[in-house]
């Protein structure tokens, strides 16, 4: 019989000695946490609303995805096959974001400008408008992917071992 303590408390420091994809999730967290100074400064707006809001500068999606590869390549080799798949995948999640979900962003901006007596019943709320990103977002967040991870991983390396190696984490 398994001890669904012991297998839930193995996963979780699995998990946690996965350096490529804690550093990626704090790269993540990284960008989007800037929206909220960048909306501060850009545009003089202090909106708390931005830390879940998807669009914006900088693209959160494109430091996950540009951090979590960075790792990978940094941790397996950049010639090994998982961080092939690893950027193939970042390619095409910054490609969706500034091309498709822009376009999508952009047509609901259009569907909102539509008086409401267009439609059979009118809608409860407008149409989201910020669903992608313009490709300098992308880029910038594609940057602060790599700006996390690799000095993360070089410099404090697994959140495991770190936390461990500090006394804030027994196992």
């Amino acid at each position: 019989m398994i001890d669904s303590k012991l297998l839930v408390s193995r996963f979780f420091f699995e998990l946690l000695d996965n350096s490529a994809l804690i550093w990626g999730l704090i790269a993540c967290g990284t960008a989007q946490f800037l929206k909220l100074f960048v909306e501060l400064i850009w545009h003089r707006n202090w909106r708390p609303s931005v830390l879940i809001d998807t669009g914006g500068m900088p693209s959160s999606h494109s430091a996950l995805v540009t951090g979590t590869a960075s790792g990978i390549g940094l941790q397996l080799g950049f010639n090994h096959p998982a961080f092939a798949l690893a950027s193939t995948f970042a390619f095409i999640v910054m490609y969706d974001a500034s091309g498709i979900r822009k376009s999508a962003g952009m047509i609901a901006q259009r569907v909102n400008e539509l008086p409401t007596e267009s439609w059979p019943s009118s809608p409860e709320s407008p149409l989201k408008e910020t669903l992608g990103h313009s490709r300098i977002e992308v880029f910038v967040g594609s940057l602060i992917g790599a700006a996390v991870v690799i000095p993360g991983i070089v410099f404090i390396g697994s959140p495991l071992h770190f936390l461990q190696n500090n006394g804030l984490l027994l196992g």
